[in-house]
């Protein structure tokens, strides 16, 4: 798969209905990841939406998740930028210059989905997530 960019948008608790909305806009397929698939089961929101993916015949590619617990979630600062493919040491790449200067919230490694992934804040302020397949 070649490198991807697109927008990642967080939500306040209503990731599902704002991307089976999105899907009805657009149609594709959709995603849906919960936190409680990923070992969160039996926890406040576990049915929430760690991660959602909709992909568009057309080519559009839109990703989302409800905050998380205990971060906060603040409208128009909730969109970051998503890099993610295959190619690690062209995202590795990516990474190490999207974040010099700027500020690692986490740090690029080895997650519970099985995935390297990372996310940055650049030295303009942008949010970047990059995940490595």
């Amino acid at each position: 798969m070649a490198s991807r960019l697109n927008p990642y948008i967080s939500f306040a608790g209503n990731a599902r209905e704002a991307m089976e909305f999105y899907k009805g806009v657009f149609g594709g397929t959709l995603a849906l990841n919960t936190f409680g698939e990923f070992g969160e089961e039996g926890t406040p929101g576990a049915d929430k939406i760690m991660h959602a993916m909709l992909e568009t015949d057309s080519g559009f590619a839109r990703m989302g998740a409800d905050t998380p617990p205990g971060m906060e979630h603040n409208p128009g600062n909730n969109i970051s930028v998503s890099l993610s493919g295959d190619d690690a040491e062209e995202l590795r790449g990516y990474w190490a210059k999207l974040s010099d200067g700027g500020t690692v919230s986490v740090p690029m490694e080895k997650q519970i989905w099985g995935d390297e992934f990372g996310m940055c804040v650049d030295k303009f302020g942008i949010a970047w997530m990059v995940n490595i397949s």
